[in-house]
C-alpha cells in the first residue's frame, strides 16, 4: 500500500466520511487511488497512530480554526 492509498483508505474507514475525492496528476495516479478501496480495514492501532500523530504534531497549529 502507498501513503496515498494508506490515507485515502484511512479517510474513508472513518465513520462519518460518506466521500473521498482524492486528486491525481495522471492516470497511474487515479489507478492506484481506485486501489485503495481493496484496502482492508487498517485497525484501532492505525487510527490511534494517527490520532497521536495529529495530537502532538499538528493539532496546536491548526486545531483552533475549527
Amino acid at each position: 500500500m502507498t501513503p496515498a492509498q494508506a490515507v485515502i483508505a484511512w479517510l474513508w474507514q472513518t465513520p462519518g466520511v460518506s466521500t473521498v475525492i482524492p486528486g491525481a496528476r495522471n492516470t497511474e495516479q487515479a489507478t492506484s487511488n481506485a486501489r485503495a478501496g481493496g484496502v482492508p480495514d487498517l485497525g484501532e492501532a492505525f487510527r490511534a497512530g494517527v490520532r497521536d500523530l495529529y495530537d502532538q504534531r499538528i493539532r496546536a497549529q491548526v486545531h483552533h480554526r475549527w
